[in-house]
């Protein structure tokens, strides 16, 4: 007998919401003779059969065709957390809000059932960064990022003093709340409620925009994805520093630390069920107004019709 099609589920247990479509979800999957795998946790709020159940989330998504999230940006990326040893694709179905790194929203959840059972998606790749925090010769913390990797500053009444240097060179010195770092996946996240500038997930770049920094010259700057990016504390400033990582991972930096910055190895996979160009998603999205676009064909055919006349 062959092995069967597994799918993790992954969602939200302390939204009503979130159970609710998780549910609906299982039944539509098991109907199709796809096998659902839980984590532990979540199996217990839920109580649903038949499942299989994985004690161990770093092995969660071993032998595993794709993981469904069901959620916000939030959801997805710890879904991605699961996902990106093992290489498994991520689908997510927003819940949330904006859901930027969602694939579909709630009321789509039977076509994309469709498309999973009929493994009609497509999967892209999404660069992620690697994340080093050394104080002198020590490495005290290192972790990775799929949005963004962010400094800032632990005490609200007192600035960070930071040094950046991009490829080994400084770049400026600032005095301000804190650094952001993404990628392009992220730069429809916190770097870009911070004012930087959205970046197509073709382009390949790390991009760092400062929060509220004091300095003349503190524009978000956008460099190669082979360039390495540091933070450093100036340890004379005696503040100190917050780390974190896609707003799930998080450790304190002392004075005189530095935040090094890199193209990760290991790209996260997400799952796509849409055709729809990143702009027609960018449009949806953030509900931009561009009533009364005919496009380049409408134009072409008129300019057709007055040559013939």
């Amino acid at each position: 007998m062959s092995e069967p099609r597994r799918v993790l589920l992954v969602t939200h247990t302390g939204r009503e919401l979130a159970v609710e479509v998780a549910r609906e979800a299982h039944r539509l999957l098991t109907d199709s003779g796809l096998l659902v795998r839980l984590l532990a946790d979540e199996a217990e709020a839920m109580k649903l059969d038949p499942v299989e159940i994985a004690d161990d989330p770093d092995k969660a998504a071993l032998e595993v065709e794709l993981i469904i999230v069901l959620g916000g940006d939030g959801s997805i990326l710890r879904g991605a957390e699961l996902a990106r040893p093992h290489g498994t694709p991520v689908l997510g179905v927003n819940l949330g809000h904006v859901g930027f790194l969602a694939e579909a929203e709630r009321d789509d959840l039977g076509r994309i059932v469709e498309v999973v059972v009929d493994r009609s998606y497509t999967v892209e790749e999404r660069m992620t960064l690697a994340v080093d925090v050394r104080l002198g010769d020590d490495l005290i913390f290192d972790t990775w990022a799929l949005n963004e990797a962010s400094v800032e500053k632990a005490a609200r009444e007192k600035m960070l003093e930071v040094m950046v240097e991009v490829d080994g060179r400084p770049l400026s010195r600032w005095g301000c709340d804190g650094v952001v770092v993404a990628t392009p996946t992220g730069s429809t996240a916190y770097a870009f409620s911070a004012g930087g500038p959205i970046v197509w997930p073709e382009v390949e770049a790390i991009l760092m925009v400062p929060l509220s920094a004091h300095a003349l010259f503190s524009r978000p700057i956008v460099v190669a994805p082979t360039s390495e990016l540091e933070i450093e504390l100036i340890a004379a400033w005696h503040g100190r520093g917050v780390l974190w990582c896609d707003g799930r991972r998080m450790v304190e930096v002392p004075p005189g630390a530095r935040i090094q910055v890199r193209r990760g190895k290991t790209p996260v996979r997400l799952a796509r069920a849409h055709e729809a160009s990143f702009t027609d998603r960018l449009v949806a999205k953030f509900d931009l107004p561009v009533l009364g676009w005919r496009g380049a064909a409408e134009h072409r055919r008129k300019r057709s019709a007055q040559e013939e006349n």
